[in-house]
């Protein structure tokens, strides 16, 4: 079974993923600390593994 991608809803356009917040061992199982920001679509995709991150009240926030 494939697993869907991560989605995050925050409140702020400027976002950082590491892709090891919630992993135990933090940061030495993830990927490089990389910086995102919201665009106009309301939603970014980290580049190493796919965490989506969605601004809440923008066009791509379902309110989930």
């Amino acid at each position: 079974m494939i697993t869907t991608p991560e989605t995050i809803r925050t409140n702020t356009k400027r976002n950082v993923c590491d892709g090891a917040t919630d992993i135990p061992g933090g940061a030495a199982l993830g990927h490089p600390r990389v910086f995102l920001e919201i665009d106009e679509r309301g939603y970014v995709d980290c580049g190493y593994c796919d965490r989506r991150f969605v601004l809440i009240g923008s066009a791509a926030d379902t309110g989930a």
